[in-house]
């Protein structure tokens, strides 16, 4: 029987008439997942990728950045092409670049975080992946908000650093100055196609019997076990989403992942109550050998059973995840599969997810010698119930955000209390 991937390549390759239509590129399984969540989402929403950058106001000029974005499109394919479904596959539609850099202003008694959260709510999926929004930190405020928004099938938080250095970059050169030739242009795209072709075989090696009998009977009693949405509406001018952060100590060599896991197990049980299979995800994985670090071919996102109630040592909790690595490239639809072919009612949606990165390795954003700071923007719409990052560095800095339509706040708040405690004290390795 033909893998997912197998499958998934022939019905792509029939899409390709040969009839110069414009170009259709095929998407990896880390794409293909944003695809599926978007098609469980009842209102369609696709994921977004947002980063937010204060600068004294007056500082980024329109022109000049939407010049720069442009460039940038025009080098990098997967920047101006479309997210679509074509007769059941979904593929990426390449279309000219059209960067918008939208000035937002605040009415009287709102700021910037109000108005990105009320345009990033309105994102519409058919238009550009990366999009631009600059708006004034109040009437009379001395900053300046940018955000640097991207739709997730296009851009994973790891290939953000070059992002925001290459825009950088272009700012600086200036609105006049040249795009990328036509030659660069079409080596750009090869070596995405070629990235693209070389990580799908991958995956299509990682879809072997052998991986599906593995996740099968790993997933086999998951089920997600996030509440339906809570009946009572929030109050008028509430936030869709909570959020919780906590800034300590860094230890030497940073928290282990198992035992982040194990922090993020402890949320999940005070969140769904003890007993429960719940499925977690984290992004791992990398680029096939060989292939060039385009943008757009990123990370898998991987499944972790995180069974509540018990309390398994660091060690066991360490090597169930050295045993999921060995089958990690294996595309989230195929895991799906499997889980369901095995007996699992799971469909595929998250009830938490665990990000985590370097901050060693998170340039600064500088237009025209100006360094922009990084902020967040708290109360955007999220997906799914809860969602954990870690930021590793000279200092650890734990984050949660939740979905207030599922999770009230009390529960969740006690959930960041847990996981933070669990990092804090992680179980003791057995022996």
């Amino acid at each position: 029987m033909l893998s997912i991937t197998s499958q998934y390549l022939a019905r792509f390759r029939r899409l390709d008439a040969g009839d110069g239509t414009p170009v259709l590129l095929p998407v990896t399984g880390a794409q293909r997942r944003f695809a599926l969540v978007r098609a469980m989402d009842p209102h369609g929403r696709p994921d977004l990728v947002p980063m937010f950058f204060a600068f004294p106001r007056g500082t980024v000029d329109p022109e000049r950045l939407a010049a720069a974005a442009n460039r940038l499109a025009a080098r990098h394919p997967v920047l101006r092409a479309r997210p679509t479904v074509l007769r059941g596959t979904p593929v990426l539609r390449l279309e000219r670049p059209q960067v918008p850099v939208i000035q937002e202003t605040c009415a009287p008694g709102e700021d910037a975080a109000t108005v990105l959260r009320r345009a990033l709510g309105r994102w519409e999926p058919e238009g550009a992946p990366l999009r631009l929004f600059l708006v004034p930190d109040g009437p009379e405020g001395t900053e300046e908000v940018l955000a640097v928004v991207l739709d997730h099938s296009a851009c994973d938080g790891q290939s953000l650093a070059r992002l925001v250095e290459e825009l950088g970059a272009g700012y600086d050169e200036g609105p006049e100055a040249e795009g990328p030739s036509p030659a660069d242009v079409a080596a750009e795209l090869a070596a995405y196609q070629d990235a693209v072709l070389r990580q799908l075989d991958a995956e299509e090696r990682a879809g072997a019997p052998e991986a599906m009998v593995y996740w099968g009977e790993r997933l086999r009693t998951v089920c997600e076990q996030a509440p339906v949405a809570r009946p009572e509406p929030l109050s008028p001018g509430t936030p869709p989403s909570g959020s919780a952060a906590l800034r300590m100590p860094a230890p030497s060599g940073g928290v282990p992942f198992p035992e982040l896991l194990n922090a993020c197990r402890a949320a999940a049980a005070v969140l769904y109550g003890a007993g429960h299979v719940v499925p977690l995800g984290y992004p791992w994985g990398g680029r096939p050998a060989g292939a060039a670090p385009v943008l757009g071919c990123f990370l898998n996102t991987v499944v972790f059973p995180t069974t509540t109630g018990d309390a398994p040592t660091a060690s066991a909790t360490a090597a169930a995840w050295w045993d999921d690595l060995d089958h990690a490239a294996t595309p989230f639809d195929a895991v799906v599969h499997a889980a369901r072919a095995a007996g699992s009612g799971w469909r595929g949606r998250l009830d938490g997810m665990l990000t985590v990165d370097d901050t060693r390795r998170q340039p600064p954003l500088r237009l025209g010698g100006v360094t922009g700071r990084e902020i967040h923007v708290d109360g955007r719409a999220v997906r799914g119930p809860f969602a954990v990052s870690v930021s590793q560095g000279p200092e650890l800095r734990l984050r949660m955000v939740w979905d207030r339509a599922v999770l009230p706040d009390h529960a969740a708040e006690s959930a960041f209390t847990a996981l933070a405690d669990a990092v804090r004290t992680p179980v003791p390795t057995a022996g």
